[in-house]
């Protein structure tokens, strides 16, 4: 899956304050796609080239405009429900999950489906259902209305409760103290969620953990290298669009690390070169729905305005590759 290696990762520190220095990029590795977004967008593609356009996706296939819109001009229609997709067509379930509900909705319409939800959120929702079986109360770490938290809530509904971050510790409630475990999303921050974590276990001491982590190896691997990186930055640009919760926590963790500033673009023309002034080092990184080729157009920029040296920062080598839906595998020969 990924090897991590010590955090020794052989950046020349600059004194602080400078202006001498070279202009510099610290580049974190790993960044941009995960596995499950890799697989979903494929799966897409591959649906595609087997059934012809148009095919239906529910919800953005992966959180990145550049995704959407491109896979929009080959001819797929994005639509918030299943009710939206005519009777008997196909349409692909997003990286993110959805519920026993949609697919139930979905049967009733008589549709096609392909199901592209990422192998580690459906090892969430196998927990959900695991524990709901046992009667206990679920706590779902998460952001409230984001697709991945509804679909592993809708497993079981009864037994989840969202806890979305520290603050909302104090409004849980539960029947037995015994029987309780904590799951999460699995693209939040591992430090802000390992605090609501904490608190919820001073409320409830016999708290139990999920059987393996839910925070995928993808999201903590990219906030590692950014962690390393950080303190050395006078900005950080972190690529990815405003509805992909990874890439928001990136920002985040990299202003908590020690960035003296840090803002999040979709593409490079959104880069403010005011950002710019004064600065030495930047860091660069991209969340996991993002294409290589938006953190390219970045590079570029940079180079234009005096930033032509890259320095690799390398934290974690990844190597996880999932398959493609079973509907799909044959078009792979």
């Amino acid at each position: 899956m990924s090897s991590a290696i010590p955090l020794n990762v052989g950046i020349v520190r600059s004194a602080a304050g400078d202006v001498d220095a070279p202009k510099r990029v610290l580049l974190a590795e790993p960044r941009g796609y995960c596995a499950g977004v890799d697989r979903a967008v494929e799966t897409v593609e591959k649906a595609l080239e087997k059934h012809g356009a148009p095919i239906y996706v529910r919800k953005e296939i992966v959180h990145n405009r550049h995704v959407v819109e491109t896979l929009r001009e080959r001819g797929v229609i994005f639509v918030d429900e299943t009710d939206e997709v005519p009777e008997g067509a196909l349409v692909v379930f997003s990286a993110h999950g959805v519920s026993p509900a949609v697919h139930e909705s979905a049967a009733e319409r008589n549709l096609h489906t392909i199901d592209a939800t990422c192998p580690l959120v459906t090892k969430v929702h196998q927990e959900a259902k695991r524990f709901a079986r046992d009667d206990f109360d679920i706590l779902l770490i998460g952001h409230e209305g984001h697709e991945e938290v509804e679909g592993t809530a809708g497993e079981a509904p009864e037994h989840v409760q969202l806890v979305d971050g520290p603050d909302a510790v104090d409004q849980v409630t539960v029947r037995d103290e015994n029987k309780v475990i904590w799951l999460s999303q699995t693209t939040l921050s591992v430090d802000e969620t390992m605090e609501t974590v904490n608190r919820l276990r001073q409320r409830f001491p016999k708290l139990q953990d999920p059987p393996s982590d839910d925070i995928c190896y993808a999201t903590s691997n990219r906030q590692t290298a950014v962690k390393a990186m950080a303190p050395e930055c006078d900005l950080v640009i972190v690529v990815g669009s405003r509805n992909s919760s990874n890439s928001v926590r990136l920002v985040e963790v990299a202003l908590t690390a020690g960035a003296r500033a840090a803002h999040l673009v979709d593409f490079a023309r959104e880069v403010d070169t005011a950002w710019l002034d004064g600065v030495r080092t930047v860091g660069v990184t991209s969340g996991a729905s993002v294409p290589e080729i938006l953190v390219e157009g970045v590079l570029e920029l940079l180079a234009e305005h005096g930033f032509g040296e890259v320095v690799p920062v390398t934290t974690a080598n990844e190597t996880l590759v999932f398959s493609l839906p079973r509907e799909l595998r044959a078009a792979r020969a």
